[in-house]
């Protein structure tokens, strides 16, 4: 496949082939916490089940910080992919996963000190909480593997490589999901067997992907001018230095980390407005208790699998935007938001399907044969309800994937902060007053209300000024 198809093939071709592994892998991703849930719900108890979904809203957090900061830092790598400048590139790529893994040892560290201190303020019922800490300690140890695979994966979307994540992604879901069961039903480890075999998979993975990727690099060679000009004192127009050697390539810049943070900063907080609402709104969840939280615990793993689609293709098209911005071909940015829209749109009618036929069903492959109707219904009605509505987060996260593809990102921030005030203030006002449900009910109002303020701003036609500076 032409590597730069992204800037030459149809639109809807090019945004299917690109994103479809990125959705197949992220599912895969996906997996690693659902298969725990279903795991320790089924062979170890019901509580367990409430103690790993406690926590899911504060890995979720740090998940999505690792997302967000890998896609935001590969616009960068796409733009300088798009013009074949190929020496920014791998030093973009570099610097992104120098700060990252950094910033993850810093995260790390912090979350092993407080971990159970935000458990306790986020209210965990007590006869969980113990259960919880145990995993999330874990958790926080190999969150350096979690940062690391997760950049890289960016990166190698950004260079239009999505399949390797893809099989990197089946192989460490499959060795995860074998480690889960054997540490729990063989060697008895309960919450904390879940959690280690987490670490082991995602450790492998990472460790994988940086050897492929530095090899990766490594076939790519200069071929541009101009942007490619020697940077370093001693230098020639040629490309060496005056004894005649090729000059060593930085690693690391501070100049290209403050470009990067301009666009990962708002695409962090994009990637994890919804996770960072479900941390803020877990402690009126669990003032419902350990049965209502371990329904509402299954029905969000579903959740995430289903958003899925919707957030592969928002960075699948927030790549295709930079690599053709980058190229000059903003005529192709407005024909690929119209069809990344047709795709969200049918992977929308397929979900509504798929839960509204099956929701109960789903919900019980949770729970084990200590499973309560009210953690069953819970779960059930979280579900029914929300089959109908992923439309809307599909075109939300389309349009949020053209303005930060173009770094257009003053009115993507405040459309995703409105989001998260819907969520936290329908959580903390209307669910103790009328019940759980309307926890669920904000999400898709959320979605509706960031969609709106995004697509405004695209309509207005700003990002395409702001895309036309960027790329001189």
């Amino acid at each position: 496949m032409d590597k730069e198809y992204l800037i030459h093939d149809k639109p809807l071709k090019a945004l299917f082939v690109f994103s479809l592994p990125m959705i197949i892998g992220n599912i895969f991703q996906q997996f690693y916490t659902m298969v725990d849930s279903m795991v320790v719900g089924r062979y170890v108890s019901e509580n367990a089940l409430a103690a790993v979904g406690a926590c899911y809203s504060l890995t979720n957090v740090f998940i999505c910080i690792a997302m967000g900061g890998g896609v935001g830092a590969s616009v960068l790598a796409s733009r300088y992919f798009g013009a074949r400048n190929y020496r920014k590139m791998k030093r973009s790529a570099y610097t992104a996963l120098l700060a990252f893994l950094g910033i993850a040892v810093l995260l790390g560290a912090f979350g092993l000190l407080t971990g159970r201190k935000i458990m306790q303020l986020l209210r965990t019922p007590a006869s969980i909480l113990d259960m919880a800490t145990v995993y999330l300690n874990i958790y926080f140890i190999g969150l350096p593997f979690l940062f690391i695979y997760n950049v890289l994966s960016a990166m190698f979307n950004a260079i239009g490589r999505s399949r390797t994540p893809l099989y990197l992604l089946i192989f460490s879901s499959v060795l995860n999901i074998f480690l889960d069961v054997y540490m729990v039903t063989s060697l008895h480890m309960g919450v904390a067997g879940v959690a280690w075999a987490t670490l082991i998979a995602q450790g492998i993975s990472a460790v994988v992907s940086l050897f492929l990727f530095l090899r990766t690099l490594s076939r790519y060679t200069d071929e541009s001018t101009g942007d490619d000009a020697p940077e370093e004192a001693g230098e020639s127009t040629g490309n060496r230095t005056k004894e005649g050697k090729k000059p060593k390539p930085k690693v690391f810049s501070w100049e290209e980390l403050k470009d990067m943070s301009r666009i990962a900063l708002p695409s962090i907080l994009q990637q994890s407005t919804v996770s960072i609402g479900m941390m803020l709104v877990q402690s009126v969840v669990n003032s419902f208790g350990p049965k209502m939280l371990a329904g509402f615990s299954a029905a969000m793993r579903i959740e995430s699998i289903c958003v899925v689609p919707m957030t592969a293709i928002g960075n699948a098209i927030s790549s295709y935007a930079a690599q053709n911005i980058g190229a000059n071909r903003l005529d192709r940015v407005q024909k690929g938001y119209r069809a990344a829209n047709l795709l969200v749109a049918a992977f929308a009618v397929v979900i509504c399907v798929v839960l509204e036929s099956s929701y109960t069903g789903i919900i019980s492959s949770f729970l084990g044969s200590d499973g309560t109707q009210v953690a069953l219904r819970t779960g059930s009605n979280y579900l029914k309800f929300m089959g109908w509505f992923f439309t809307i987060i599909g075109l939300k996260m389309v349009t949020d994937g053209v303005l930060r593809g173009a770094g257009d990102m003053k009115m993507f921030t405040i459309a995703n902060f409105v989001n998260l005030a819907i969520r936290v203030t329908f959580a903390v006002t209307m669910a103790p007053r009328f019940g759980i449900a309307m926890i669920w009910t904000a999400v898709p109002i959320g979605w509706l209300v960031n969609f709106i303020i995004s697509f405004s701003e695209y309509h207005t036609g700003k990002w395409q000024t702001i895309a036309e500076g960027s790329s001189r």
